[in-house]
Protein backbone atom coordinates (compact mmCIF):
# COMPACT_ATOMS: atom_id res chain seq x y z
CA UNK A 1 0.00 0.00 0.00
CA UNK A 2 1.20 3.13 -0.75
CA UNK A 3 1.91 5.27 2.15
CA UNK A 4 0.11 8.72 0.61
CA UNK A 5 -2.90 6.48 0.52
CA UNK A 6 -3.29 5.44 4.18
CA UNK A 7 -4.32 8.06 6.21
CA UNK A 8 -3.34 8.24 10.42
CA UNK A 9 -6.16 8.66 12.84
CA UNK A 10 -5.20 11.03 15.81
CA UNK A 11 -5.56 9.20 19.03
CA UNK A 12 -8.33 10.98 20.88
CA UNK A 13 -6.49 13.49 23.65
CA UNK A 14 -7.60 13.20 26.90
CA UNK A 15 -7.89 17.29 26.83
CA UNK A 16 -10.45 17.13 24.24
CA UNK A 17 -13.05 15.74 26.44
CA UNK A 18 -15.25 18.24 27.47
CA UNK A 19 -16.07 16.41 30.71
CA UNK A 20 -13.17 16.68 32.77
CA UNK A 21 -12.81 14.39 35.60
CA UNK A 22 -12.92 16.57 38.73
CA UNK A 23 -16.31 18.09 36.83
CA UNK A 24 -17.66 14.45 36.23
CA UNK A 25 -17.10 13.81 39.87
CA UNK A 26 -18.95 17.27 40.92
CA UNK A 27 -22.01 16.71 38.81
CA UNK A 28 -22.50 12.99 40.15
CA UNK A 29 -22.55 14.44 43.40
CA UNK A 30 -24.59 17.48 43.10
CA UNK A 31 -27.13 16.13 40.12
CA UNK A 32 -28.92 13.67 43.19
CA UNK A 33 -28.54 16.45 45.93
CA UNK A 34 -30.11 19.08 43.33
CA UNK A 35 -32.45 16.85 43.16
CA UNK A 36 -32.98 15.89 46.58
CA UNK A 37 -33.85 18.83 47.54
CA UNK A 38 -36.32 20.01 44.79
CA UNK A 39 -38.68 16.74 45.72
CA UNK A 40 -38.14 17.96 49.38
CA UNK A 41 -38.95 21.57 48.60
CA UNK A 42 -41.93 20.70 46.38
CA UNK A 43 -43.55 18.01 48.59
CA UNK A 44 -46.29 19.08 50.75
CA UNK A 45 -45.87 16.76 53.14
CA UNK A 46 -45.40 18.95 56.42
CA UNK A 47 -44.82 17.45 59.80
CA UNK A 48 -45.01 19.39 63.18
CA UNK A 49 -42.61 20.09 66.10
CA UNK A 50 -43.90 17.36 68.69
CA UNK A 51 -43.73 17.72 72.43
CA UNK A 52 -40.45 16.97 72.64
CA UNK A 53 -40.04 17.03 76.86
CA UNK A 54 -42.46 14.34 76.82
CA UNK A 55 -40.28 12.55 74.62
CA UNK A 56 -36.78 12.99 75.81
CA UNK A 57 -34.88 9.56 75.43
CA UNK A 58 -33.29 9.99 78.52
CA UNK A 59 -36.59 9.36 80.40
CA UNK A 60 -37.15 5.68 79.64
CA UNK A 61 -38.92 3.06 82.01
CA UNK A 62 -37.76 -0.56 82.06
CA UNK A 63 -38.99 -3.47 83.46
CA UNK A 64 -37.93 -5.34 86.29
CA UNK A 65 -37.94 -8.22 84.41
CA UNK A 66 -36.91 -9.35 80.48
CA UNK A 67 -36.95 -11.80 78.41
CA UNK A 68 -34.75 -10.45 75.19
CA UNK A 69 -35.21 -13.19 72.72
CA UNK A 70 -38.84 -14.46 72.99
CA UNK A 71 -38.18 -15.79 69.66
CA UNK A 72 -36.20 -18.89 70.37
CA UNK A 73 -39.03 -20.17 72.51
CA UNK A 74 -41.87 -19.00 70.49
CA UNK A 75 -44.17 -20.86 67.73
CA UNK A 76 -46.37 -20.05 65.20
CA UNK A 77 -49.68 -20.22 65.41
CA UNK A 78 -52.16 -20.47 62.26
CA UNK A 79 -48.93 -19.95 59.78
CA UNK A 80 -50.21 -18.87 56.14
CA UNK A 81 -53.83 -18.62 57.28
CA UNK A 82 -53.90 -15.62 59.41
CA UNK A 83 -52.48 -13.02 57.29
CA UNK A 84 -52.02 -10.20 59.78
CA UNK A 85 -53.95 -10.93 62.82
CA UNK A 86 -54.15 -7.54 64.01
CA UNK A 87 -55.63 -8.14 67.91
CA UNK A 88 -56.02 -11.13 69.70
CA UNK A 89 -59.49 -11.82 71.79
CA UNK A 90 -59.91 -14.47 73.73
CA UNK A 91 -63.63 -16.43 74.53
CA UNK A 92 -62.98 -18.09 78.02
CA UNK A 93 -66.30 -19.75 77.74
CA UNK A 94 -65.75 -21.53 74.40
CA UNK A 95 -61.92 -21.49 74.69
CA UNK A 96 -61.57 -20.12 71.57
CA UNK A 97 -59.42 -17.17 70.22
CA UNK A 98 -60.91 -14.56 67.93
CA UNK A 99 -58.53 -12.05 65.37
CA UNK A 100 -59.53 -10.01 62.68
CA UNK A 101 -57.05 -10.34 59.17
CA UNK A 102 -56.17 -8.47 56.39
CA UNK A 103 -58.28 -10.57 54.11
CA UNK A 104 -61.26 -8.80 55.71
CA UNK A 105 -62.23 -12.06 57.27
CA UNK A 106 -62.61 -12.83 61.63
CA UNK A 107 -60.88 -15.73 62.19
CA UNK A 108 -61.68 -18.02 64.80
CA UNK A 109 -58.49 -20.26 66.40
CA UNK A 110 -59.41 -23.28 68.42
CA UNK A 111 -56.93 -23.18 71.74
CA UNK A 112 -55.54 -27.17 71.09
CA UNK A 113 -53.82 -26.01 67.72
CA UNK A 114 -53.58 -29.21 65.61
CA UNK A 115 -50.42 -29.92 63.17
CA UNK A 116 -52.58 -28.79 60.44
CA UNK A 117 -53.71 -24.99 60.81
CA UNK A 118 -55.88 -25.88 58.31
CA UNK A 119 -58.38 -27.33 60.93
CA UNK A 120 -57.36 -24.76 63.85
CA UNK A 121 -58.22 -21.99 61.85
CA UNK A 122 -61.64 -21.27 61.05
CA UNK A 123 -62.98 -18.77 58.22
CA UNK A 124 -65.90 -17.16 60.39
CA UNK A 125 -66.85 -13.85 59.15
CA UNK A 126 -65.65 -11.34 56.28
CA UNK A 127 -66.45 -7.56 57.10
CA UNK A 128 -65.85 -6.51 53.45
CA UNK A 129 -63.06 -3.70 55.30
CA UNK A 130 -60.13 -4.20 57.61
CA UNK A 131 -61.23 -5.71 61.06
CA UNK A 132 -58.76 -4.74 63.73
CA UNK A 133 -59.72 -4.11 67.35
CA UNK A 134 -62.56 -7.07 68.86
CA UNK A 135 -64.17 -7.22 72.39
CA UNK A 136 -67.20 -9.51 73.63
CA UNK A 137 -70.87 -8.21 73.82
CA UNK A 138 -73.23 -9.33 76.40
CA UNK A 139 -75.46 -10.69 74.03
CA UNK A 140 -72.70 -13.24 72.42
CA UNK A 141 -71.98 -10.71 69.79
CA UNK A 142 -68.36 -9.54 69.05
CA UNK A 143 -67.49 -5.88 68.20
CA UNK A 144 -65.24 -4.93 65.90
CA UNK A 145 -63.29 -2.03 64.92
CA UNK A 146 -62.91 -1.97 61.45
CA UNK A 147 -60.35 0.77 59.83
CA UNK A 148 -62.30 0.75 56.81
CA UNK A 149 -66.06 0.05 57.74
CA UNK A 150 -66.14 1.95 61.15
CA UNK A 151 -67.36 0.21 64.72
CA UNK A 152 -69.46 -2.82 63.89
CA UNK A 153 -71.82 -5.08 65.68
CA UNK A 154 -71.22 -9.15 64.46
CA UNK A 155 -73.92 -11.18 66.23
CA UNK A 156 -73.28 -14.89 66.77
CA UNK A 157 -75.10 -15.77 63.45
CA UNK A 158 -72.55 -13.30 61.76
CA UNK A 159 -74.34 -10.61 60.63
CA UNK A 160 -72.39 -7.58 60.64
CA UNK A 161 -74.08 -4.03 61.39
CA UNK A 162 -72.41 -1.11 61.02
CA UNK A 163 -72.97 0.62 64.36
CA UNK A 164 -71.09 4.23 63.66
CA UNK A 165 -68.85 5.56 60.96
CA UNK A 166 -68.29 8.99 62.13
CA UNK A 167 -68.98 11.57 65.02
CA UNK A 168 -69.43 15.63 65.35
CA UNK A 169 -69.60 15.34 61.10
CA UNK A 170 -66.34 13.88 61.22
CA UNK A 171 -66.08 10.15 59.11
CA UNK A 172 -63.85 7.69 60.74
CA UNK A 173 -60.64 6.82 58.97
CA UNK A 174 -58.73 4.45 61.31
CA UNK A 175 -60.93 2.93 63.46
CA UNK A 176 -58.68 1.05 65.75
CA UNK A 177 -59.42 -0.62 69.12
CA UNK A 178 -62.41 -1.41 71.24
CA UNK A 179 -63.66 -2.63 74.30
CA UNK A 180 -66.88 -2.52 76.29
CA UNK A 181 -67.94 -1.91 80.39
CA UNK A 182 -69.75 -3.81 82.76
CA UNK A 183 -73.03 -1.71 81.73
CA UNK A 184 -73.14 -2.56 78.08
CA UNK A 185 -71.19 0.97 77.14
CA UNK A 186 -68.67 0.57 74.25
CA UNK A 187 -65.12 2.51 74.10
CA UNK A 188 -63.50 2.96 71.21
CA UNK A 189 -60.91 5.06 69.15
CA UNK A 190 -60.17 6.54 65.67
CA UNK A 191 -56.70 6.71 65.25
CA UNK A 192 -57.15 9.35 62.79
CA UNK A 193 -59.80 10.87 60.86
CA UNK A 194 -56.93 12.31 58.30
CA UNK A 195 -54.77 9.24 57.27
CA UNK A 196 -56.26 5.45 56.82
CA UNK A 197 -54.92 2.43 57.49
CA UNK A 198 -52.69 2.02 54.09
CA UNK A 199 -51.20 5.28 54.88
CA UNK A 200 -50.92 5.27 58.78
CA UNK A 201 -47.38 5.74 58.57
CA UNK A 202 -47.51 9.36 57.94
CA UNK A 203 -50.08 10.46 60.38
CA UNK A 204 -46.95 9.24 62.89
CA UNK A 205 -44.54 10.94 60.67
CA UNK A 206 -46.43 14.13 60.26
CA UNK A 207 -46.73 14.81 64.45
CA UNK A 208 -50.38 16.26 64.80
CA UNK A 209 -52.38 14.56 67.25
CA UNK A 210 -55.89 13.80 64.66
CA UNK A 211 -57.17 10.85 67.07
CA UNK A 212 -60.25 10.60 69.53
CA UNK A 213 -61.46 8.52 71.92
CA UNK A 214 -65.39 8.07 71.96
CA UNK A 215 -68.00 6.09 73.70
CA UNK A 216 -71.09 3.93 71.84
CA UNK A 217 -74.17 4.08 73.76
CA UNK A 218 -76.19 0.68 72.02
CA UNK A 219 -79.59 1.87 74.08
CA UNK A 220 -79.70 5.10 72.09
CA UNK A 221 -77.49 4.89 69.26
CA UNK A 222 -75.34 7.42 70.44
CA UNK A 223 -71.88 8.35 69.55
CA UNK A 224 -69.79 10.49 71.59
CA UNK A 225 -66.42 12.05 71.21
CA UNK A 226 -64.89 12.23 74.73
CA UNK A 227 -61.30 13.46 74.17
CA UNK A 228 -60.10 14.93 70.60
CA UNK A 229 -56.43 15.78 69.46
CA UNK A 230 -54.67 12.74 70.85
CA UNK A 231 -51.57 11.63 68.88
CA UNK A 232 -52.77 7.88 66.76
CA UNK A 233 -55.37 6.74 69.62
CA UNK A 234 -54.60 3.31 69.47
CA UNK A 235 -55.53 0.17 71.75
CA UNK A 236 -58.41 0.76 74.49
CA UNK A 237 -59.48 -0.89 77.58
CA UNK A 238 -61.98 -0.68 80.55
CA UNK A 239 -60.57 -1.04 83.90
CA UNK A 240 -61.48 -4.09 86.02
CA UNK A 241 -63.16 -1.81 88.74
CA UNK A 242 -64.88 0.18 85.74
CA UNK A 243 -63.77 3.28 87.07
CA UNK A 244 -61.74 4.86 84.18
CA UNK A 245 -60.62 3.53 80.10
CA UNK A 246 -56.86 3.16 79.17
CA UNK A 247 -56.06 4.55 76.22
CA UNK A 248 -52.87 4.36 74.51
CA UNK A 249 -51.12 7.00 72.55
CA UNK A 250 -48.37 5.39 70.23
CA UNK A 251 -46.02 7.98 69.14
CA UNK A 252 -46.32 9.42 72.56
CA UNK A 253 -44.83 6.45 74.04
CA UNK A 254 -47.86 6.67 76.57
CA UNK A 255 -50.96 5.23 77.94
CA UNK A 256 -53.41 7.69 79.74
CA UNK A 257 -57.01 6.79 81.99
CA UNK A 258 -59.75 8.80 81.01
CA UNK A 259 -62.08 8.84 84.28
CA UNK A 260 -66.01 6.97 83.63
CA UNK A 261 -67.22 7.37 87.14
CA UNK A 262 -66.40 8.96 90.46
CA UNK A 263 -65.22 12.20 91.25
CA UNK A 264 -62.99 12.13 88.65
CA UNK A 265 -64.91 11.54 85.52
CA UNK A 266 -63.99 13.16 82.88
CA UNK A 267 -60.73 13.95 83.60
CA UNK A 268 -57.10 12.67 82.21
CA UNK A 269 -54.33 11.02 84.55
CA UNK A 270 -51.26 9.43 83.43
CA UNK A 271 -51.14 5.30 83.49
CA UNK A 272 -47.92 4.66 82.12
CA UNK A 273 -45.55 7.20 80.29
CA UNK A 274 -42.07 6.85 78.79
CA UNK A 275 -42.63 3.37 77.88
CA UNK A 276 -39.65 1.94 75.83
CA UNK A 277 -41.55 1.19 72.35
CA UNK A 278 -44.66 2.34 70.66
CA UNK A 279 -47.32 0.74 72.32
CA UNK A 280 -50.26 -0.40 70.32
CA UNK A 281 -53.04 -2.13 71.34
CA UNK A 282 -53.62 -2.98 75.48
CA UNK A 283 -55.46 -5.91 77.30
CA UNK A 284 -56.46 -6.55 80.86
CA UNK A 285 -55.93 -10.55 81.74
CA UNK A 286 -58.10 -10.41 84.88
CA UNK A 287 -55.19 -11.71 86.72
CA UNK A 288 -53.86 -8.33 88.11
CA UNK A 289 -51.90 -7.48 84.82
CA UNK A 290 -52.40 -5.35 81.68
CA UNK A 291 -50.64 -6.40 78.51
CA UNK A 292 -49.45 -3.64 76.28
CA UNK A 293 -48.21 -4.66 73.05
CA UNK A 294 -45.01 -2.96 71.39
CA UNK A 295 -44.96 -2.04 67.81
CA UNK A 296 -41.44 -1.36 68.04
CA UNK A 297 -38.46 -0.65 70.80
CA UNK A 298 -36.89 2.67 70.33
CA UNK A 299 -33.91 3.47 68.71
CA UNK A 300 -31.39 6.47 67.76
CA UNK A 301 -32.90 6.96 64.03
CA UNK A 302 -36.88 7.08 65.83
CA UNK A 303 -35.34 9.77 68.69
CA UNK A 304 -33.75 12.05 65.72
CA UNK A 305 -37.12 11.57 64.02
CA UNK A 306 -38.97 13.00 66.31
CA UNK A 307 -36.58 15.89 67.22
CA UNK A 308 -36.20 16.74 64.11
CA UNK A 309 -39.63 17.01 61.63
CA UNK A 310 -37.10 17.40 58.55
CA UNK A 311 -36.13 13.73 59.16
CA UNK A 312 -39.52 12.67 59.18
CA UNK A 313 -40.04 14.51 56.25
CA UNK A 314 -37.43 12.71 54.46
CA UNK A 315 -38.54 9.67 55.76
CA UNK A 316 -41.97 10.30 54.38
CA UNK A 317 -40.55 11.06 51.28
CA UNK A 318 -38.53 7.62 51.11
CA UNK A 319 -41.66 6.18 52.28
CA UNK A 320 -43.74 7.33 49.43
CA UNK A 321 -41.20 5.66 46.77
CA UNK A 322 -40.60 2.66 49.03
CA UNK A 323 -36.98 3.49 49.82
CA UNK A 324 -37.48 3.73 53.68
CA UNK A 325 -35.25 1.91 55.53
CA UNK A 326 -36.28 0.14 58.53
CA UNK A 327 -36.20 1.18 61.47
CA UNK A 328 -38.68 -1.00 63.46
CA UNK A 329 -37.46 -3.99 65.71
CA UNK A 330 -37.30 -5.05 69.18
CA UNK A 331 -41.15 -5.39 68.99
CA UNK A 332 -43.13 -7.38 71.99
CA UNK A 333 -45.62 -6.72 75.03
CA UNK A 334 -45.22 -5.37 78.68
CA UNK A 335 -47.05 -6.79 81.50
CA UNK A 336 -47.87 -3.77 84.00
CA UNK A 337 -50.19 -4.03 87.54
CA UNK A 338 -53.12 -2.27 87.61
CA UNK A 339 -51.41 0.44 88.95
CA UNK A 340 -49.21 1.53 85.74
CA UNK A 341 -46.17 -0.34 87.13
CA UNK A 342 -43.86 -2.49 84.98
CA UNK A 343 -43.80 -5.91 85.52
CA UNK A 344 -42.16 -7.90 82.74
CA UNK A 345 -41.09 -7.40 79.43
CA UNK A 346 -40.71 -9.67 76.15
CA UNK A 347 -39.37 -8.62 73.32
CA UNK A 348 -36.52 -9.74 70.33
CA UNK A 349 -34.69 -8.01 68.08
CA UNK A 350 -36.22 -10.08 65.00
CA UNK A 351 -39.90 -8.55 66.11
CA UNK A 352 -41.23 -5.90 64.52
CA UNK A 353 -45.09 -4.14 64.20
CA UNK A 354 -46.43 -6.80 67.21
CA UNK A 355 -49.69 -5.11 67.75
CA UNK A 356 -51.49 -7.08 70.58
CA UNK A 357 -50.63 -9.28 73.27
CA UNK A 358 -52.47 -11.35 75.93
CA UNK A 359 -52.18 -13.91 78.29
CA UNK A 360 -54.33 -17.28 78.24
CA UNK A 361 -53.29 -19.49 80.84
CA UNK A 362 -49.06 -20.48 80.64
CA UNK A 363 -49.07 -18.66 77.51
CA UNK A 364 -48.86 -15.05 75.91
CA UNK A 365 -50.07 -14.75 72.12
CA UNK A 366 -48.90 -11.98 70.26
CA UNK A 367 -50.81 -10.48 66.68
CA UNK A 368 -49.22 -8.31 64.34
CA UNK A 369 -50.49 -6.85 60.96
CA UNK A 370 -47.94 -7.53 58.78
CA UNK A 371 -46.80 -11.70 60.02
CA UNK A 372 -49.20 -14.60 58.04
CA UNK A 373 -49.24 -16.04 61.77
CA UNK A 374 -49.53 -15.64 65.49
CA UNK A 375 -46.72 -16.20 67.87
CA UNK A 376 -47.21 -18.19 70.82
CA UNK A 377 -44.90 -18.32 73.84
CA UNK A 378 -44.76 -20.55 77.31
CA UNK A 379 -43.78 -17.62 79.88
CA UNK A 380 -43.24 -20.77 82.06
CA UNK A 381 -40.72 -21.99 80.16
CA UNK A 382 -39.22 -18.99 78.76
CA UNK A 383 -39.94 -16.72 81.92
CA UNK A 384 -38.05 -13.09 82.09
CA UNK A 385 -35.04 -12.98 83.93
CA UNK A 386 -33.99 -9.77 86.11
CA UNK A 387 -32.47 -6.71 84.45
CA UNK A 388 -29.96 -4.37 85.26
CA UNK A 389 -31.82 -1.17 85.77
Amino acid sequence: MNSADSVSVPKPSSKSSWLSAPTSLFLILIIPIFAATLIYQLDSFDPAPVPFRELTRHLIKKAPAQNPRMLRGAERVGYGVLPGPEDVAYDKRSGIIYTGCADGWMKRIKRNESENPEFAVENWVNTGGRPLGLAFGHHDEVLVADAEKGLLNVTSEGEVKVLADKAEGVKFLLTDAVDVAVDGMIYFTDASYKYNMKDHVWDILEGRPHGRLMSYDSATKQTTVLLRDLYFANGVVVSPDQSHVIYCETPMRRCRKFYIQGEKKGSVDTFIDHLPGLPDNIRYDGEGHYWIAMSMGLSLAWDLAVRYPFIRKVMAIMEKYKLRPSVEKNGGVLAVDIEGNLIAHYYDPGLSMISSGIKIGNYIYCGSPIYPYMLRLNIQENPPIAAII
